[in-house]
């Protein structure tokens, strides 16, 4: 049965790490907190997913999860409830980890963002208004792909494989996924067997849309080329969203 389009109005957003990459600027603060022209990086995710008509958000903490708190706690978003959830593993386990923790979140029509993309709100409403499908994974495309980018061969429309060492590839993941409810179910299924065999805490989630592609071909992708967005990885990204953000309505 193809999947149906309902109404999209949560999303959960995984700032369980800290950034190590980031040090010192990490030290004592998650990299979600980072100052991008006088608003937090989770603020400009919080905003993004407002004005994308999300009213409900989920995000997974874990290192400094008290700032996370006070942040939320301080912001002011109408229309748009926040609360955390904390991941105790964050410090030895991947983000798949933190989906598992999450995984009850996944009732229902979804978003996924990773807690280090800042993007355009184009970007979050182009994604809530994709055609249907169980799982959709936004991309872009660029030149030139380095060691760092999540790479992902796509035909058709349809994800074919998602990973930074596939060698076959035309685009890239920017860390921001919409599900359905058939989609949040088979996901959290997949993630539920990753967990339990070995070496399941150090994975991606992104190894379990990847098997999802390879196995069913439900996956679909959304082009978000021409939007800006941007990761934070390493310190040169700082500036380099800083200088984005700054261009961006307040």
């Amino acid at each position: 049965m193809p999947a149906t389009r309902a109404p999209v109005t949560r999303a959960i957003v995984l700032s369980a790490g800290q950034g190590k990459r980031l040090l010192p600027l990490t030290t004592s603060r998650p990299k979600c907190l980072i100052d991008l022209s006088g608003r937090s990086l989770l603020a400009w995710q919080l905003a993004g997913l407002r004005a994308a008509g999300i009213e409900e958000v989920v995000v997974v903490t874990g290192f400094k999860a008290e700032a996370v708190d006070a942040e939320l706690a301080a912001l002011d978003i109408p229309g748009l409830s926040a609360r955390t959830l904390f991941n105790p593993f964050f410090d030895v386990a991947d983000n798949l980890a933190s989906c598992w923790m999450a995984k009850a979140e996944f009732e229902g029509g979804v978003l996924l963002l990773n807690g280090d993309t800042v993007f355009e709100p184009e970007i979050a409403r182009r994604l809530v208004a994709a055609p249907p499908a169980e799982i959709t994974v936004t991309v872009d495309r660029k030149g030139d792909y380095d060691a760092d980018d999540m790479k992902v061969l796509e035909a058709g429309g349809k994800l074919q494989a998602i990973g930074k060492t596939i060698t076959d590839y035309n685009a890239e993941s920017i860390g921001f996924l919409r599900f359905s409810a058939e989609g949040g179910r088979r996901f959290v299924a997949n993630i539920e067997a990753a967990v339990r065999a070995p070496g399941g805490l150090k994975r991606w989630y992104l190894s379990a849309i990847d098997e999802i592609a390879r196995d069913s071909g439900v996956v679909a992708v959304q082009s978000i080329e021409g939007l800006e967005w941007g990761e934070m990885d390493f310190p040169a990204d700082v500036e380099t969203n800083r200088a984005m953000t700054a261009r961006w309505p307040a």
